[in-house]
C-alpha cells in the first residue's frame, strides 16, 4: 500500500510541543504548550494548530518524555523482581561509590522496586552460559505463583546471575509467567542488555519493567485517539540512540526511548548543517526546561553505552548528550550563600514564566530576555502568544533590589548565568572527552538556543554559530530525518590474538541475522546497513573504551589494527596506551542496524529563497541591554535577509518559533540550505 505523502514529527517537551509537517517540500509547523499531565493531549493539540488532516497523514513520528518522566516522578507501575537465589539485595548494595562524596546525608540512589517485591529463583548459570543449577519450573513455589496473581503488580522484571551469557532460564521463566498472568508484562533483563555487570543490567531490567505498561497505555490511548480520527498511515516512536522505530516494537523494550526528545533535536542538527558541509557539530539545544548538549563528529554523533535517570544506571544505547537546568523557564534565585543561580528548578509549561501571565510567580530566564529586551514581548511565538513584561519587572524587582542592581542588570546577569551552566554542559562533553570545542561549530537550536549562543561560543573560542531555519521546531524535524533503528549489544570476552579476528566475524555475522530478523518483525522492508563496535580493555583493568570499525574493514581484519584501534581510543580518551600497557581483550560486541526513511525531508525557510541582488534592509530597529549597556541593535527577520548581503551585530533575527542574536562584531549570513551562519570577528591572530 502507497502511504499519504504527507509527513508529520510530533515531539512533546517539558514546556512546549512542536509540530513539523512536511508534503512535497512544503512545510508547515505548531508550537502548542505541553500538557504535562496528559501529553498526547498536547501532540493532537498541535496536529490541530497546524489544520492538518489526520487521514492523510502518511508517516507520523513521535517523541515524548513519558518514560523519563514516569521514572523521575516515580509514577511507573508496581513490578516484581525475580533475582538467582542469593542476590536478593542487588539492587539496594548497588556499587560502592559516591555520587557526592563530602554529602555527609549522602543517600544511595532508590531503586524503583522494593526488598519486599523481590523474589529469589533457584537456579545458576555462569559467567559462560553453562548450566550448573537447573531451573526446575516444577518448583517454583506457590507463594510466588500467588503474590503474582495477587493483582498489586501490573508488570514482572527478570534478571538471573549470567543471564545475559545464556538466556534460557529467564525464558522459560517468563514463559511461565505469561502463561499462568496473562495480564502481567514481562522483561528479561536478556532481551533489554545482553550485557555483564550484574547491578547495572538488573537495574535497566527492572526501569525497563517499571516503564513499560505506563508506555504502552500512552501509546495505546495516542494511536486510539489517531485512529478515530482517521489516521491509516506509519506511527514511529523516537529512541534514545537517535533512530526511531514502529510504535508497536516499543511493546518490547520501552526503555529504549528515555531520552528520545533530545535524540531527536541531534539527529534534526546533523541533518541540516550536513547540507551546508559541516560534520563536526556541537549541538545546543535550550527549550523551556532545560538544555542539551551534544558533540558530533564526522557527521555522527557519540552513542554512549550507560546512562542515568535520578541516579540509577542504565545500559541502553543513547545519543551523548550532556543536560542541564538552564531553559528558558529555568528559575532564578538566591541560595544560601547568597549567590545568585539558575536552575535547575523550572516554571515548566504550568504555570510558566511570570510574562506568560498563567500565574507565574518566580522570576526565570524567559522573563529575563524580556526584560533586557533580546525577547520582544509582541513577536513570541510570531505574535501567537503575547507576553506581559510588567509581570517579568514585577518577579525580578525584589532579586534587584536584594542586589543592589538596576532591573536591566539583574536579568542581564541572570542570562549570564544561564550561559555559564551551558558551557559547562558543552565542556563536559568536549574537553573531558579529549575534543577541543574550537574544532567544531555550534548549533543551536530550540525556542533559546539561538539567543544564548553567540555569547556561549565566544567564551568557548568558537569561531561560527549555525542556526538552522525554524530553529525552535527542530526536533520535531529531526523525528522525520531519523532512520529506523535497532541496537544490539553482547557481552564476549576474548583475548586480541591471531585467533580473535575470526570471532569478531563470526560474532558480528551472528549479531547482524538478528537484527534482520528483528527489522522483519517490525514490519520493515528496507535492508539495513550496519555499524559495528567493540568494548575493549587492557587486561586487568576495570572498564572499557569503545573502539569502532566499519564494514569493510572486516575482509581484512587483524590482531594489529585490533590492537592499534583500540590504543587509539584509548589514547584519545586517557591520554596513555599503547603496546606497553599490556595485552587487549575485547569484551562486548555492539552493532547498530540502521534505515532510512521512505522519503528523507528537507527543512527549509520559504523565505530564505530569494536571491535578488538587492541590499538586505532590516525590519527595523530595537534595542537590547547586552553585557551591561543598552545597545541599539538592528531587527530583521530571516525573509528580509538576502543571501548575497546580511546582518551586522549587534542584531536580533526572528524566525517565529525562536529568536537569534547576533552580538557586536558578529555577522550573520544566510547560505544556500536557508541556515543562518553566524560569524565571530576576525581578531588576526
Amino acid at each position: 500500500m502507497t502511504l499519504p505523502t504527507l509527513r508529520v514529527g510530533v515531539e512533546v517537551g517539558g514546556t512546549f510541543t512542536d509540530l513539523v509537517a512536511i508534503d512535497d517540500g512544503a512545510i508547515r509547523i505548531s508550537k502548542v504548550p505541553s500538557t504535562p499531565a496528559r501529553p498526547d493531549e498536547g501532540a493532537l493539540a498541535a496536529i490541530d494548530a497546524a489544520a492538518l488532516p489526520i487521514d492523510a497523514i502518511g508517516d507520523l513520528a513521535h517523541g515524548s518524555t513519558v518514560a523519563l518522566n514516569a521514572v523521575l516522578e516515580r509514577k511507573g507501575a508496581p513490578i516484581a523482581f525475580l533475582v538467582t537465589k542469593g542476590f536478593r539485595d542487588i539492587l539496594l548494595l548497588q556499587r560502592h561509590n559516591r555520587g557526592q562524596i563530602y554529602d555527609l546525608f549522602y543517600a544511595k540512589p532508590e531503586p524503583v522496586v522494593g526488598r519486599a517485591d523481590t523474589f529469589e529463583i533457584a537456579e545458576r548459570i555462569d559467567a559462560n552460559g553453562a548450566i550448573v543449577d537447573a531451573l526446575d519450573i516444577n518448583e517454583l513455589s506457590e507463594s510466588l505463583n500467588s503474590a503474582l496473581g495477587s493483582g498489586q503488580y501490573k508488570g514482572v522484571a527478570i534478571c538471573l546471575l549470567n543471564g545475559y551469557a545464556n538466556p534460557v532460564h529467564e525464558q522459560a521463566l517468563a514463559d511461565w509467567i505469561r502463561t499462568r498472568h496473562p495480564t502481567l508484562s514481562v522483561t528479561c533483563s536478556s532481551d533489554v542488555t545482553r550485557e555483564f555487570r550484574e547491578f547495572e543490567r538488573a537495574t535497566t531490567a527492572t526501569v525497563a519493567a517499571y516503564i513499560q505498561p505506563v508506555t504502552d497505555a500512552y501509546v495505546s490511548r495516542f494511536s486510539d485517539a489517531l485512529a478515530a480520527r482517521g489516521f491509516a498511515g506509519r506511527f514511529s516512536i523516537m529512541q534514545s540512540n537517535g533512530g526511531r522505530m514502529p510504535a508497536a516494537a516499543l511493546a518490547r523494550n520501552a526503555i529504549s526511548s528515555l531520552f528520545s526528545g533530545p535524540a531527536a533535536g541531534v539527529i534534526g542538527a546533523v541533518r541540516q548543517a550536513g547540507l551546508s558541509g559541516y560534520k563536526n557539530l556541537i549541538t545546543l539545544d535550550m527549550g523551556g526546561t532545560s538544555t542539551d548538549v551534544c558533540v558530533v563528529t564526522d557527521g555522527k554523533p557519540d552513542l554512549t553505552t550507560e546512562t542515568e535517570v535520578d541516579g540509577l544506571p542504565i545500559r541502553s544505547p543513547a545519543i551523548d548528550i550532556a543536560t542541564v537546568g538552564a531553559g528558558g523557564g529555568s528559575i532564578i534565585w538566591v541560595d544560601d550563600g547568597g549567590m545568585l543561580r539558575a536552575g535547575p528548578q523550572s516554571a515548566g509549561a504550568e504555570p510558566g514564566p511570570a510574562c506568560y501571565a498563567r500565574g507565574g510567580i518566580a522570576p526565570t530566564v524567559t522573563d529575563a530576555h524580556v526584560i533586557r529586551g533580546s525577547i520582544r514581548p509582541e513577536s513570541f511565538l510570531s505574535g501567537a502568544m503575547p507576553l506581559t513584561p510588567d509581570a517579568a519587572a514585577q518577579v525580578f524587582t525584589p532579586l534587584a533590589e536584594q542586589f543592589d542592581l538596576s532591573l536591566e542588570d539583574i536579568a542581564d546577569s541572570a542570562v549570564k548565568l544561564a550561559d555559564a551552566n551551558i558551557m559547562q554542559a558543552i565542556q563536559l562533553v568536549s574537553t573531558e572527552r579529549g575534543r577541543d570545542p574550537r574544532d567544531y561549530v555550534l548549533v543551536p537550536f530550540g525556542g533559546a538556543g539561538p539567543l544564548h549562543a553567540a555569547r556561549v561560543a565566544e567564551a568557548l573560542g568558537i569561531g561560527c554559530v549555525v542556526v538552522p531555519p525554524n530553529a525552535g521546531v527542530l526536533s520535531a524535524f529531526g523525528l522525520l530525518a531519523a532512520d529506523f533503528a535497532h541496537h544490539d549489544t553482547l557481552t564476549r570476552k576474548i583475548t586480541v590474538d591471531d585467533s580473535a579476528p575470526n570471532v569478531v566475524r563470526a560474532t558480528f555475522a551472528e549479531m547482524e541475522t538478528h537484527a534482520r530478523q528483528a527489522f522483519d518483525e517490525f514490519g520493515l522492508d528496507a535492508a539495513p546497513r550496519f555499524t559495528h563496535a567493540l568494548d575493549m580493555r587492557y587486561a586487568g583493568q576495570a572498564f572499557e573504551v569503545t573502539a569502532r570499525f566499519e564494514a569493510d574493514e572486516f575482509p581484512t581484519l587483524n590482531a594489529a589494527m585490533l590492537t592499534d584501534r583500540f590504543a587509539n581510543a584509548h589514547i584519545q580518551m586517557f591520554g596513555f596506551g599503547g603496546p606497553d600497557y599490556g595485552a587487549a581483550e575485547i569484551v562486548s560486541f555492539r552493532l547498530g542496524a540502521l534505515a532510512p526513511p521512505d522519503i528523507t525531508p528537507a527543512l527549509t525557510d520559504e523565505g530564505g529563497k530569494d536571491d535578488a541582488a538587492t541590499t538586505a534592509q532590516p525590519t527595523g530597529a530595537t534595542r537590547i541591554f547586552d553585557n551591561g549597556v543598552w545597545r541599539d541593535a538592528a531587527l530583521a527577520t530571516r525573509s528580509s535577509i538576502r543571501r548575497d548581503k546580511g546582518v551586522n551585530g549587534p542584531a536580533l533575527v526572528e524566525d517565529g518559533s525562536s529568536t537569534a542574536y547576533i552580538p557586536p562584531g558578529w555577522r550573520g549570513i544566510i547560505d544556500d540550505h536557508d541556515n543562518l551562519v553566524m560569524e565571530a570577528p576576525n581578531d588576526g591572530s
